[in-house]
């Protein structure tokens, strides 16, 4: 795998995806800036990072949002809370 890449995780041992760095490390400034001191459902997260990179990101903010928030889950960089609605949280 070469550096402008990066294999992502799946916290359910599902295959991950190949995907640039650079949008990846973006992309996860952006998720766990948003979730520093909050516990926000998936779609709060979801508009909140799309308000964050909304004309700043060369790429389809809600797959990559979705790939990377996964990935971060199985890195257990955050994590999903057990109540209902589910919330996204820093670990």
């Amino acid at each position: 795998m070469s550096d402008g890449k990066i294999l992502t995780r799946h916290p359910g041992g599902k295959s991950g995806k190949n995907i640039d760095r650079k949008k990846y490390d973006a992309m996860a400034r952006a998720i766990t800036s948003v979730l520093r001191g909050k516990e926000l459902t998936h779609t709060e997260l979801m508009a909140r990072v799309g308000e964050k990179l909304e004309g700043k990101f060369d790429g389809n903010i809600s797959w990559y949002a979705e790939t990377v928030k996964l990935d971060l889950e199985a890195r257990r960089t955050i994590e999903r809370t057990a109540s209902r609605p589910q919330r996204y949280r820093l670990v």
